[in-house]
């Protein structure tokens, strides 16, 4: 397990946080691989069923990121989000899962510089925790 680096699950908001991504990218910023990008209109269209399904099928860390609060593309998607992941992220610890696996954030498309912050962060908090077995069938059905 010398080798091992965690898979992190990321949901981006196209407009904001898939930007500051993007903008983190072309300025050659550098930021741990470990992140599979998933780019969605909105962060209140992550469900928590994608969450599930990202640590069912081997994920060790799910990050999802939104607009800032009022800066909504939707108008009030991110709110929606606010909420939504907040009774999961109680739910989840209340049965079992570590709660450094679950991460949520707002960056706007203009910090970059954020965005690397806060993937650095999510990268070393589920990396100290080590790979996820909740959740999960077998490490050899995700392999």
């Amino acid at each position: 397990m010398e080798n091992w680096e965690p898979k992190i699950a990321t949901f981006l908001c196209n407009w904001c946080s898939y930007g500051a991504a993007d903008l983190a990218g072309v300025s050659r910023f550098q930021y741990p691989p470990n992140f599979r990008i998933i780019r969605l209109p909105c962060s209140a269209r992550v469900s928590p069923k994608f969450v599930l399904s990202a640590f069912r099928h081997g994920a060790d860390g799910v990050w999802i990121s939104g607009c800032h609060p009022g800066d909504c593309h939707y108008l009030e998607g991110n709110y929606y989000a606010r909420r939504k992941f907040a009774l999961l992220k109680g739910l989840l610890e209340h049965i079992g899962l570590e709660a450094g696996r679950l991460h949520f954030s707002w960056i706007s498309s203009a910090e970059a510089t954020k965005f690397v912050d806060v993937a650095n962060r999510v990268a070393k908090e589920v990396e100290a925790m080590g790979p996820a077995r909740f959740f999960i069938k077998s490490r050899a059905e995700v392999a």
